[in-house]
């Protein structure tokens, strides 16, 4: 699709998608002049800028400020620049914004103004729909309603009113249609004395259609009763015809009169709108468009009983504007002084019922000073709720703006679509009124009602309506505070702020792991932390970065991460001490920017829009990857390789959009990783590059050696040298690869006595010399034994032999006198040398004999 700017009538339109257009005139001056427009600039998705250049496109120094300010939603804004003699080349820039987000309202200027030209080659008829009643005019005149005029006109001419009309700066005539149902619209009159409303019919102004052609519909009757509705909460009629808030101490539910509120209670002020018979006196209504003056002066929405809904209208692209002003909020007396961040809520139930591209805008102006969309909506949406919490006591409009279509139509085809409001609720609203009372604290010397504010971080005890301070590591309920249950405990590894407003992490963390306690200190990382994360590209090729701050605990809670819609050259600090009302500027635990770099734009320095808050409530620390429907999924990010347990610091953002019903959520892995040292390096899963893969839960990995557990005496071993000179020295070094850090240190070497092993090396040598001496004695003494044996047997055959042929004397092997014991024994086996030393231990106690069979050659029957 081709970007441009685009002509609307009166005024020019800017491209709506993310390409840079630039619309440029090139003018000579003869002397020095200025330039002024004026523009509608009410969307930060798009950038605007206003420079201008010499002939040699160098950019002059009268437009050192070259972003134009934005501009409330329906109001138009002027810029002007001094222009130098010569010639100047203006440029009107546009670049837009677009990272996966609704399309952007566009930028409009209209009369473009040059002084200081010196003269004209030549004069220019007027275009169709303008005319020019003087000679040497500088600006033609648009046709008024009912009229048109042709090229060159000087005078406009007039439609036949019966049968035709025309809009403002027509050509030509148009036949008027026949009416229908989309020409006329209903409203309600106020409550009568018998508290009774009538139905009232209208044409839409200006009627542009026929009653009397074929086909045509007439205007239904008007003047149907009904009954009226009851008032809304705070108020009541007290017999009137209107309905008229309470007085200061009293409530009502609308139905029935004021009554004080009962001793020890005061009213809960604030504001229930649920009844629509007429506007209540702190809303208006209104109808603006940008190019055409059709429905000024139009109610924008019209009152329907039960609900409020957008008006008629005068054409499709119409904005219809609800405004509720508030004077600003403060919270219950017995809440006074508390420090917490929330101090009341708007809610509106609505539901949008469109064929085309319809938009419901809520926006929000603080203090009067400009005007921004919280959230939008588009299309058809189902009867649903949605909550904007207040964080300061300011004065506040909320605006509602409805457009039907955004295509630049002048019809009426989209005349049945429409938003429907039922209840619009504000809670502890100055001036506001009481539907009902709550239970307040009542000072000690008090005997009646009088209500007396609790200091910070005390809630109402239900028996004695005394102030009581919460429990430590407890924080207030910003909701109610009657009652103990109003002390909310702190999530696992947190505390409590010493007015028990928030709970936050001190950067100390302790966890009993396998009989052994970790203790973790994350105090040299309690500064923010960043993370630029990309590049991405558009659908356009817009390159940008998404940019992290994260505040991970420490500072008594304090939210320390600054982002910012950063449009000009200003730095943060500068902002901060500018003004605490910046409203381009967010601080939170975890917040988002988009950055686009300065060499994808053409611009002088990177830009930061689209600042988001992910988490402005701490949760808890701990080693498990779940808490409160948060979970870190396994394969979220790589095993670490140690077995230090990861600890998980999780959060949560109180507000919520459309596609985070519940609010984002944020959780921090912090990893123990020796090899990153200070502040380590911050990293978002693989798998989600932004971060996140839903768009309301991110995760974040932070590795860094200040993220290891302290280190403890299991985290060291001793090692002992060697005894010199009766000393011995002990040596004490760190476990590799080493998962702790700061802690206990090393012990010093120690130093101790020990005996010498000289001593002991001797004793031992002779011993061992002393033995081997005795076995090698052993050994030979029985081996010699075992020499004579041997022969004796040898001797004792070899006899036999020589005598085989003779009769054999009777052998004996007995020992005879004379005999050597040792030499009359011949076994017929021979033993081991186990064996021969037991018969030997056994020889001089019994006579022990044995038989020896000798072998003979004689025959066996001699």
């Amino acid at each position: 699709m081709h970007s441009s700017w685009v002509p609307r009538g009166n005024y020019i339109e800017s491209n709506r998608d993310d390409c840079t257009v630039s619309l440029i005139y090139a003018v000579h001056l003869k002397k020095s002049g200025y330039v002024f427009f004026e523009y509608q600039y009410v969307d930060n998705n798009i950038f605007f800028e206003f420079f201008i250049q010499n002939d040699q496109c160098q950019e002059m120094d009268t437009t050192a400020d070259k972003w134009v300010k934005l501009t409330d939603n329906g109001e138009w804004g002027s810029h002007s620049v001094m222009l130098k003699s010569g010639t100047n080349i203006l440029y009107w820039r546009t670049t837009g914004i677009l990272m996966g987000s609704k399309a952007v309202k566009p930028v409009l200027v209209k009369n473009i103004t040059i002084e200081g030209v010196a003269y004209t080659s030549e004069c220019f008829p007027c275009k169709p729909g303008t005319f020019s009643d003087k000679p040497g005019s500088f600006i033609c005149q648009v046709c008024p309603r009912n009229t048109y005029s042709e090229k060159g006109a000087k005078e406009c001419i007039r439609c036949d009113e019966d049968s035709q009309f025309s809009e403002e700066g027509s050509s030509e005539c148009m036949e008027r249609p026949p009416c229908t149902s989309k020409d006329y619209f209903q409203i309600h009159t106020p409550c009568d004395e018998e508290g009774k409303t009538q139905i009232m019919y209208k044409w839409i102004e200006p009627k542009i259609c026929r009653e009397d052609l074929t086909d045509a519909i007439r205007l239904p009757p008007s003047g149907e009763k009904k009954d009226c509705p009851p008032c809304n909460p705070g108020f009541y009629n007290n017999g009137s015809s209107s309905c008229h808030p309470c007085p200061p101490g009293t409530f009502s539910d609308g139905t029935k009169e004021c009554r004080p509120c009962p001793a020890g209670t005061e009213p809960a002020l604030g504001f229930e709108y649920k009844w629509w018979n007429v506007l209540p006196g702190n809303m208006k209504t209104s109808c603006f468009n940008v190019g055409n003056s059709k429905c000024d002066g139009m109610n924008g929405w019209e009152v329907a009983g039960d609900h409020i809904q957008s008006g008629a209208g005068g054409s499709d692209n119409d904005y219809l504007i609800l405004n509720l002003h508030i004077p600003g909020f403060k919270p219950p007396t017995s809440m006074t002084g508390a420090m917490g961040s929330e101090l009341g809520r708007i809610t509106f139930v609505f539901e949008t019922l469109c064929s085309a591209d319809c938009v419901l805008y809520f926006m929000v102006d603080i203090n009067r000073k400009s005007t921004n969309v919280v959230e939008s909506w588009g299309g058809t949406k189902e009867k649903q709720a949605y909550t904007h919490v207040i964080f300061k006591n300011a004065t506040f409009t909320f605006t509602w703006a409805f457009q039907r279509t955004n295509q630049g139509q002048d019809n009426r085809r989209f005349i049945n679509d429409m938003v429907k409001i039922y209840s619009i609720t504000a809670t502890n609203a100055v001036d506001g009124v009481a539907s009902s009372c709550r239970a307040c604290a009542l000072g000690s010397e008090q005997s009646g009602s009088s209500c007396v504010p609790c200091p910070p971080g005390h809630y109402i005890e239900k028996e004695t309506n005394q102030c009581v301070e919460c429990p430590p590591d407890t924080y207030l309920s910003i909701h109610q505070v009657y009652g103990k249950e109003a002390c909310i405990p702190c999530g696992p590894g947190s505390r409590s702020t010493l007015d028990h407003s928030v709970c936050y992490s001190d950067c100390f963390f302790y966890h009993e792991k396998e009989n052994q306690s970790l203790h973790y200190d994350f105090s040299n990382l309690s500064s923010v932390g960043s993370l630029m994360n990309g590049p991405s590209f558009t659908s356009k090729g817009t390159k940008y970065f998404h940019f992290f701050n994260i505040s991970l605990c420490g500072h008594e809670g304090k939210k320390l991460a600054l982002c910012t819609n950063n449009i000009t050259d200003f730095t943060v600090k500068e902002m901060v001490a500018g003004s605490d009302d910046y409203t381009n500027l967010v601080g939170a635990f975890v917040c988002q920017s988009t950055i686009i770099p300065s060499e994808s734009k053409g611009f002088r320095a990177a830009l930061s829009s689209q600042s988001i808050i992910l988490a402005d409530t701490f949760l808890g620390v701990t080693v498990e990857t779940t808490l409160q429907n948060i979970n870190i999924k396994e394969d979220m990010f790589p095993v670490s390789p140690s077995q230090i347990p990861d600890v998980h610091f999780f959060y949560k953002s109180s507000t919520t959009t459309t596609s985070c019903v519940n609010g984002r959520s944020t959780a921090v892995k912090m990893r123990c990783n020796p090899a990153k040292p200070g502040a380590g390096a911050i990293s978002v899963p693989s798998k989600c590059p932004a971060g996140t893969c839903d768009g309301c839960t991110f995760y974040f990995l932070w590795e860094s050696v200040e993220a290891c557990p302290l280190c403890t005496e299991h985290d060291f071993h001793e090692i002992e040298g060697a005894c010199k000179r009766g000393f011995q020295e002990t040596l004490y070094v760190w476990n590799e690869p080493k998962w702790c850090i700061k802690g206990i240190s090393l012990p010093e070497k120690k130093l101790s006595t020990c005996e010498t092993v000289d001593f002991w090396l001797k004793v031992g040598a002779g011993v061992g010399a002393f033995t081997a001496v005795l076995l090698v004695a052993l050994t030979c003494y029985f081996w010699k034994k075992n020499q004579k044996l041997e022969y004796k047997y040898s001797k004792l055959v070899m006899t036999t032999n020589s005598k085989e042929c003779e009769l054999p004397a009777a052998d004996s092997c007995a020992i005879m006198e004379g005999e050597d014991n040792e030499e009359e024994v011949v076994y017929s086996n021979k033993q081991s040398l186990l064996g021969k030393l037991k018969s030997l231990a056994t020889k001089e106690k019994e006579d022990h004999f044995e038989s020896v069979q000798l072998k003979s050659s004689r025959s066996p029957n001699i």
